[in-house]
């Protein structure tokens, strides 16, 4: 069984428990998840150079601002980091709008499914199409080479978020997040929240290797599906 350590943490404003790496997570098994993100995020970079560059390209012809959208999100053990996305929204979006929207799905009734902001007027022409690819998230391989996430993980949360969380749910941070994970391919937006979590605990319990690479086989038709469309 895992042993328990206390993490202090700005974002939740004070002690929270969270689940120490258990060995299985060391050694061999994580060397080799390393070695996958590494291998498949840099043949990912090269291969889909020409795709980064026209979608940045097209960022700026259709949008003041910055190409890249970055954000301070959580990481393995509760560490901050700055996540990389490829910017959908206007410059002057916002964030308080995400914020709120985040607080009414962790305080409505659990059966609630799990969405981004509906027919947010921030989101650009361009930024609707990348999102429903998961076309913004591919900046992300670039954390993945920085080791602040993996390939397969649960998804980064917000700081401000971890106001919400059970004491269990921080078992999430135990492990690196992810680009894409067990909830990504297990129904995704018609998910709750409380689901997506428990997904993501799981995940951090029970990874292995072999886990990880059956979750990316998955995650390429997952993207294409044709409920993503709307």
């Amino acid at each position: 069984m895992s042993t328990t350590e206390q993490l202090k943490h700005p974002a939740v404003g004070g002690i929270a428990t969270i689940i120490a790496l258990s060995p299985r997570q060391r050694g061999l098994p994580l060397m080799a998840k390393r070695g996958l993100d590494l291998i498949v995020a840099s043949a990912l970079l090269v291969v889909l150079s020409p795709l980064l560059m026209l979608v940045a390209l097209l960022i700026r012809i259709e949008s003041s601002g910055s190409v890249l959208f970055r954000q301070t999100r959580i990481g393995l053990g509760g560490t901050q980091f700055t996540v990389l996305k490829f910017r959908s929204m206007r410059s002057d979006a916002d964030p308080e709008v995400h914020r709120e929207f985040l607080e009414n799905q962790r305080t409505c009734a659990a059966e609630l499914t799990y969405h981004k902001v509906q027919r947010d007027e921030r989101v650009t022409r361009l930024g609707a199409v990348i999102r429903r690819l998961s076309i913004d998230e591919l900046p992300q391989l670039i954390n993945v080479l920085r080791r602040e996430m993996s390939l397969v993980g649960p998804r980064p949360d917000v700081p401000y978020s971890l106001e919400h969380y059970e004491p269990r749910h921080f078992e999430r941070f135990s492990v690196l997040p992810g680009l894409t994970g067990l909830w990504q391919v297990s129904g995704r937006s018609a998910l709750s929240y409380q689901e997506m979590l428990e997904l993501d605990l799981q995940y951090a319990r029970t990874w292995t290797f072999r886990t990880d690479l059956r979750l990316l086989l998955r995650t390429v038709p997952e993207v294409f599906k044709p409920e993503r469309a709307g």
